[in-house]
């Protein structure tokens, strides 16, 4: 897979997607993209859906040097897959020492409210790796992916690859920052639920509030308390960074709890809440902690203001 010259790129990132149709044509096109890292003495994690890993491990073997996740239960929040999935295996690894990670965020099964945050996920990674010795292998069932997930694919990777032919491509559809752009639109419109205000005094009572109501809608513990760790970080940004005030909302619907706070701040860097922080940094860690807790986070920022909305299952 000499996806670095069909790029036509010196940037030493490489993001294909890897089409398959079938379980021979899924196994064709990733078990040699392992046994090439293998055979070059470069780092692999596999994170894939549960029955595709099921699938790789039987194939490959307890390969002691392979780091296999569960991308359902590692990536089931798609804000978490950066820093939680591909840049903790990645900055773990020797400097000047090319990773090989093989990542399916995409699967049939996925909602239409979850599909927005894997798009948009898919397209920040090329971001987050700009300029580093990095390959992440993006598989996708096309035979039963959403045909508009399968043409996502072509903007948000570089280049595409056939698993069945072994053809690969460069994407004259490929376009990132654009995908980013349309993801970062208003929220959908939600069920009618009482808009909380908060300012620096009563955020201990936001906790509280959210809590509380959590569990009368069914939420158990330890998943209150990282409801309430949610709330707390991001009515927090709101007081710090959002203009000193903001609007907290609670409510359930689809076998979820969900809490939205809005203010009147404004992200501008894209990879808020999915950037590891250095070690020495202090502070900056809130929205990535919501990232990290939540099963489901949302955003929408703009001049006019940011809303975060995340998911806790119930």
């Amino acid at each position: 897979m000499n996806t670095a010259a069909v790029a036509g790129t010196t940037d030493p990132f490489v993001h294909p997607a890897l089409f398959y149709r079938d379980e021979r044509e899924y196994l064709a096109g990733v078990v040699p993209f392992v046994h090439k890292a293998l055979a070059d003495g470069e780092p692999v994690a596999v994170a894939v859906p549960t029955e595709n890993l099921r699938l790789l491990k039987a194939e490959i073997g307890a390969e002691k040097a392979v780091r296999f996740l569960d991308m359902r239960e590692a990536g089931r929040n798609p804000g978490r897959i950066i820093p939680g999935v591909l840049r903790a295996f990645a900055d773990a690894q020797p400097p000047d020492t090319r990773v090989r990670i093989v990542g399916e965020p995409v699967w049939a099964g996925r909602s239409a409210v979850e599909y927005p945050a894997c798009l948009q996920h898919e397209a920040l990674i090329n971001t987050a790796f700009r300029g580093r010795a990095v390959t992440v292998l993006c598989p996708y069932d096309t035979g039963r992916l959403d045909p508009q997930a399968v043409a996502d694919a072509y903007a948000t990777h570089p280049v595409v690859v056939d698993a069945g032919s072994g053809r690969e491509e460069r994407s004259g559809r490929y376009d990132a920052e654009g995908v980013h752009a349309r993801c970062n639109a208003p929220l959908p419109p939600t069920p009618d639920a009482a808009a909380h205000a908060f300012v620096a005094d009563v955020l201990g009572d936001m906790r509280h509030f959210a809590s509380d109501a959590a569990e009368r809608f069914g939420l158990v513990r330890p998943r209150i308390d990282d409801l309430a760790l949610a709330v707390a970080e991001l009515t927090t940004n709101s007081v710090v960074h959002g203009g000193g005030s903001g609007r907290l909302r609670v409510w359930a619907e689809d076998g979820y709890v969900v809490c939205e706070v809005r203010d009147r701040g404004h992200l501008t860097d894209p990879l808020a809440g999915r950037r590891p922080p250095a070690r020495d940094q202090l502070g900056g860690r809130g929205l990535l902690m919501v990232n990290l807790v939540a099963d489901l986070v949302r955003l929408h920022t703009g001049p006019d203001g940011t809303t975060v909305r995340c998911w806790f299952a119930l």
